[in-house]
């Protein structure tokens, strides 16, 4: 097929796989240099083949003018976060207008199992009416004030004293609050360079993160973060960030490696890693209990215990980025209980309201704490926040999302659940073209590959995660693609049957994948 028709092709059985849109970002893939036969396979596409069927063809056309959206937003105004140019202009977007529970709708009325929780973030679903009655009380009595000078809101106090009282897994000291993820990462390195600069550790300033690791797109933040993608054309990683390996035991492990074995190869790696640097630069490690938006990638046995032990020998600090782990998500309070991480630093966010409301924290332990208070005592201030830190109306609703979790028992209710979905899903797991399903409690990636190996990955142009999430969305359920790989993070809220739903609806995509890639093998080999 000549490369204009291919493209063409490749374009209009794009729009077909995508009738209903499936909203689901590039933000962690590691990006690929494209040809022009691969254009397509962004986080929303991929060319697949099509036979030269011009019925078939006609009938997809057909079928996408039925679902376009009531009003057409082709080539709308917005500039999308993590969309590529292309997506906006030529299809067009998912609207989402309501939701009722673990469901959202789109303008069509179409309704869809949110089988990620908007962006990992969202575990009371859609329409609590506690955290609608927080907000309206708090807009109608103080819409906004800020918190700098001491001058601050009751709501703000509150939120800071509960959030240290639920963080059991070291003693914290201070709540300093932030939008959202990104600025509270960005903020970690703010105030670590100030604590350093405050004992005269002025070469102390590089920090060791992790490759696939994501920390936020923001300066900083995607700096942090160990995905390509985030760094391309943007002139980062900056050069004070340093990354050591991805603790991915399934995709990274040596024959005959054991876990606990890979997790010491890991330690030792980052220990030569902080020997060639000088301990004396590094000033900080920071690491996600569960990889999240990497692939969703939990740490092998043994590897928390043996990285803590390396960056505390060289008075480095841990910062535990809980962004997406925290408040029930793992089955535990916090990914730190888990795997008994023992953090100097924390960054919270997400499920902090439920996403009802933009807002994040970073937790400060009682040592840099100590260290930064007295340090503004000397300069006249600590000379950082943002108008919008501990926006009363956010965290009016955070606390009461707190209380709904205290109340509700979520965290137990997640660990009784959560076997619903993980031995539900993983018997899906023999599937031939699965090459790894991993996770813990509500959280899961599910990784293409042939033959169950890592090393075997599927053509790019073929799109087969993206193939995949269309046919989730075409059953009625949004999953995030990135890449071949699948990730959920479903609600906590999940019912028995809405867990059943998810699986049959998976399983039904997974046959329709399956069966795809048997006849673009089959065509690859005439």
């Amino acid at each position: 097929m000549a490369p204009c028709i291919a493209l063409r092709s490749a374009m209009r059985s794009q729009l077909a796989f995508l009738t209903r849109q499936i909203v689901i970002g590039a933000r962690e893939v590691e990006s690929q240099k494209f040809s022009a036969a691969t254009r397509w396979n962004s986080s929303l596409g991929a060319p697949v083949p099509e036979p030269n069927d011009d019925k078939a063809e006609k009938e997809v056309l057909d079928s996408m003018e039925q679902k376009v959206p009531k009003e057409k937003y082709k080539g709308h105004h917005m500039l999308s976060p993590f969309t590529a140019g292309w997506q906006s202009s030529d299809t067009h977007p998912l609207i989402i207008d309501k939701s009722e529970g673990v469901f959202v709708y789109d303008t069509n009325g179409n309704k869809y199992l949110d089988a990620l929780a908007g962006l990992w973030c969202n575990p009371l679903g859609g329409n609590e009416p506690r955290l609608v009655a927080a907000a309206t009380e708090q807009l109608n009595k103080l819409p906004f004030y800020h918190s700098f000078w001491n001058r601050t809101t009751q709501p703000s106090l509150d939120l800071a004293k509960e959030v240290l009282e639920i963080f059991k897994a070291k003693k914290m000291s201070k709540v300093f609050f932030t939008n959202g993820g990104s600025d509270a990462n960005d903020t970690q390195v703010k105030l670590v360079w100030y604590y350093n600069n405050a004992l005269g550790r002025h070469k102390k300033k590089k920090f060791i993160a992790r490759q696939k690791s994501y920390h936020g797109s923001t300066l900083i933040a995607a700096s942090l973060s160990g995905l390509t993608n985030l760094h391309q054309n943007f002139d980062l990683p900056l050069p004070f960030v340093l990354h050591t390996d991805c603790p991915h035991y399934w995709r990274y492990h040596l024959p005959g490696e054991t876990e606990e074995d890979f997790a010491t190869r890991l330690a030792d790696n980052l220990e030569k890693l902080i020997l060639k640097e000088g301990p004396e630069t590094i000033a900080a490690f920071i690491a996600e209990p569960v990889m999240g938006a990497g692939g969703v990638i939990p740490p092998p046995a043994t590897y928390f215990e043996k990285v803590q032990a390396v960056v505390k020998k060289y008075d480095i600090l841990f910062i535990a980025d809980e962004v997406i782990c925290a408040f029930g998500r793992l089955g535990t309070m916090f990914g730190c209980d888990k795997y008994n991480i023992q953090p100097d630093l924390v960054s919270i966010a997400k499920a902090l309201s439920s996403s009802y409301m933009p807002i994040g924290a970073m937790l400060v332990g009682k040592e840099v704490a100590d260290v930064v208070l007295s340090e503004s005592n000397k300069l006249g201030s600590f000379a950082h926040g943002f108008t919008y830190s501990g926006h009363p109306v956010a965290c009016a609703v955070a606390l009461e999302t707190l209380k709904i979790y205290k109340e509700r028992n979520l965290v137990e209710h997640v660990q009784n659940i959560s076997p619903l979905f993980q031995d539900g899903m993983r018997e899906l797991a023999k599937s031939p073209i699965i090459g790894e399903m991993r996770g813990t409690g509500l959280i899961m990636g599910v990784e293409f590959t042939d033959n169950k190996s890592p090393s075997d990955v599927f053509p790019p142009e073929w799109g087969v995660g993206t193939y995949f999430g269309a046919q989730c969305a075409e059953r009625g359920m949004l999953v995030r693609v990135a890449g071949d790989t699948i990730m959920m993070s479903p609600p906590f809220i999940m019912k028995p049957e809405n867990f059943q739903q998810l699986i049959h609806i998976f399983g039904e995509a997974l046959k329709s994948t399956e069966e795809r890639i048997q006849y673009l093998k089959s065509q690859s080999n005439k």
